[in-house]
């Protein structure tokens, strides 16, 4: 199983590479892009939300409907070709969905935010899209433990630094 979380202005250029058929775009209304012609419209799932924990006048807050969709699409993912989720950054919204899509596969919330962890340092996955899942997921709280033991993110600041589109693969389930 392979995901990949990027931004935006990353996303078309890495679908081509990766051969990437499924595709989330968790971004603002206003923001979200056209289906690249690598992806079937119907394996492109848009969550048109904006990166916030709490209602924000001008702002869609992520609510109850939007999660339920995105995991309702995300068990159609059949973990074989890869996943691609972005963001406007690729840090919060589509780190979120890549853990979400983890835990699918994997059934343990702490073994995928480990993965999410050693595949990203700056991953800071939103805690209102978390919690949200957690409660409709029934893990009754651990999918949100999990989130917060990644603690907080943690930037590089080497000049040299190339950051690639977070990946993460687990081989057994």
């Amino acid at each position: 199983m392979t995901i990949y979380v990027t931004s935006l202005a990353d996303m078309p250029a890495l679908v081509r590479r990766f051969g990437v058929r499924d595709l989330v775009s968790i971004i603002q209304p206003n923001a979200q892009p056209p289906t690249p012609p690598e992806v079937e419209p119907e394996r492109h799932y848009r969550c048109p939300v904006d990166d916030i924990v709490e209602p924000r006048p001008g702002e869609v807050l992520p609510q109850a409907d939007h999660i339920a969709e995105l995991i309702t699409f995300l068990k159609t993912w059949d973990g074989e070709a890869p996943l691609l989720a972005h963001c406007h950054a690729g840090i919060s919204r589509s780190s979120a969905v890549a853990l979400i899509a983890h835990v699918l596969q994997t059934g343990n919330p702490v073994k995928s935010v480990k993965a999410l962890r050693r595949a990203s340092l700056y991953a800071s996955p939103n805690r209102r899209i978390i919690a949200l899942a957690d409660a409709m997921m029934g893990f009754d709280g651990a999918l949100v433990d999990a989130r917060e033991s990644m603690g907080a993110p943690i930037w590089e600041t080497d000049p040299d630094y190339v950051k690639e589109p977070c990946r993460f693969t687990t081989l057994a389930v």
